[in-house]
């Protein structure tokens, strides 16, 4: 099955999932009448699928003209909208990986995440130019009936101020290089009440780094000079976090004095949605060139590895010759193991889900690993918490991923080192199950925590930098999640949560 099957087999399955999980993403889209969703998502699912079938953009440019308009003036935020459009790649992705193979499944997957990057990025800037619009025409109609009725000034202010407030986006005026006049949407933005934020200092609102920049687009402005209109920052909140702001900015005359005005936007969530597309583009490019250079050196490392092992069981074979071959075995035993390590990086993860017992597949993991814990003399303290449920896990991708990290220990402890593993169960919400390995041995840097759970990340000699990746995506498979960070007074702690799914 192609492509064009796949989204013609579905489309009217995708379409009234679409439909339904709308309903639940706001209360702005499930006051929406279904009849109109119906059409909405419709036109969107054929025009995603006119990109992703002949790579034309068209009608994807039209509909979000078309849709940019109508969710406007419904009153949609950004957000919500981008999430709408995220949803078509949580519903094809399933289908996709269950119809596809290989490089097919691949390709699929990197036409979609192509085709929902140009979307959210496209209506994102066309959105923000309706809205930025919007309120600049509005400002300036009431700039021109307050010039027009200076007699009802008070009458005319007031209508301004309720205008302000009501718009979704941060408003401000700077005037002599402090905050003159703000919304509640810009206090909330800063973490200030209005009155700590009428007259201070606009640079005291800039991150450090960026201040040098935004003081001079201030100052360009303000003589006169060209200066960019839109620019992006990072604000400094006042519980002292700096964060992504995109500020579009005007001077004005405010009060009878030059002024600057500006409408100030988080985007936090945009940045994350747009970081989250360029890393799925960036794993599908690197699990295709690792999928395929996996299999090209499989193929002649069986062949040696056989090889080897025939030539071993001759007994006149012996002395330096013999140990000789027992290290091309057990090397080239390793680089299979390193391949399956690369191939199971490039596959996609898919999990079986049956209810198992969290110590049992614990003991077992114990199990695998016990021969090599013997030969460093560590010892391991298990400290299973009471009353665990059952939960429905794929046993083996667990198991998988626990023996990872207890090698990852086993590897880094001294001889006569200790692991400890402690599990927990915590009821709030629909239930976690949490999981901890603690060893005593060096620890990691500061400088490399961050980046472990990377693939291809590793200071071993003979590392590939998989194991951790590999780790985390079978957690978040299972809809859970993994972070280390270092144990007092030395050592490292893992933390493995996994949500409880109630067995039959």
């Amino acid at each position: 099955m192609d492509i064009v099957e796949i989204l013609t087999k579905y489309r009217g399955q995708i379409i009234e999932e679409w439909i339904d999980r709308l309903l639940r993403v706001s209360q702005r889209y499930s006051r929406r009448s279904r009849d109109e969703l119906c059409i909405t998502v419709a036109a969107a699912y054929d025009a995603s699928c006119a990109v992703l079938i002949n790579n034309d953009f068209s009608k994807i440019d039209c509909h979000i003209h078309w849709i940019s308009q109508i969710r406007l003036r419904g009153g949609f935020s950004l957000s919500e909208v981008q999430n709408a459009y995220e949803l078509y790649r949580t519903m094809l992705f399933p289908i996709l990986i269950k119809e596809l193979k290989g490089d097919k499944l691949l390709l699929a997957m990197e036409k979609l995440n192509g085709c929902l990057f140009y979307t959210i990025t496209k209506f994102s800037d066309f959105f923000q130019s309706l809205h930025e619009r919007q309120i600049m025409n509005y400002a300036q109609n009431l700039e021109q009936e307050v010039a027009e009725r200076t007699k009802e000034l008070g009458e005319s202010e007031s209508k301004y101020r309720v205008l302000v407030e009501e718009i979704n986006d941060g408003y401000f005026v700077n005037q002599d290089g402090k905050i003159v006049f703000a919304n509640q949407a810009f206090c909330d933005l800063h973490g200030y009440t209005l009155q700590e934020l009428i007259g201070k200092p606009y640079t005291e609102l800039v991150a450090p780094k960026y201040l040098p920049a935004v003081k001079r687009l201030y100052e360009q402005r303000m003589i006169g000079e060209d200066a960019r209109d839109l620019y992006m920052y990072y604000r400094r909140h006042k519980n002292g976090s700096n964060l992504p702001t995109e500020n579009k900015v005007k001077r004005i005359l405010y009060q009878g004095k030059a002024a600057v005005a500006g409408i100030c936007r988080d985007i936090t969530e945009r940045m994350e949605i747009e970081r989250r597309i360029r890393e799925s583009e960036r794993l599908a490019h690197i699990g295709k060139l690792t999928t395929s250079l996996a299999h090209e050196i499989r193929n002649p490392l069986s062949s040696v590895k056989m090889n080897s092992q025939i030539i071993l069981k001759n007994t006149e074979f012996n002395g330096n010759d013999k140990r000789r071959m027992e290290i091309i075995f057990n090397e080239t035993s390793r680089l299979e193991r390193i391949l399956d390590e690369m191939l199971n990086f490039a596959k996609p993860i898919r999990i079986n889900l049956d209810p198992v017992s969290i110590h049992s597949i614990i003991d077992s993991c114990l199990e695998i690993v016990d021969v090599k814990m013997k030969e460093k003399g560590i010892r391991v303290k298990k400290r299973y918490g009471k009353n665990i449920p059952d939960t429905l896990l794929d046993h083996d991708r667990v198991e998988q991923a626990i023996i990872n990290v207890v090698l990852n220990s086993v590897e880094a402890l001294h001889d006569g080192g200790g692991i400890t593993i402690t599990t927990k169960y915590e009821a709030k919400d629909k239930g976690t199950i949490q999981i901890e390995v603690l060893d005593n041995g060096p620890g990691i840097s500061p400088e490399d925590l961050p980046y472990i759970f990377d693939p291809f990340f590793s200071n071993k000699k003979k590392g590939t930098g998989l194991g951790l990746s590999n780790v985390k995506k079978i957690i978040e498979a299972h809809g859970g999640t993994v972070y280390t960070a270092p144990r007092k007074p030395q050592g490292t702690h893992v933390f493995l949560a996994i949500p409880a799914r109630k067995t039959a």
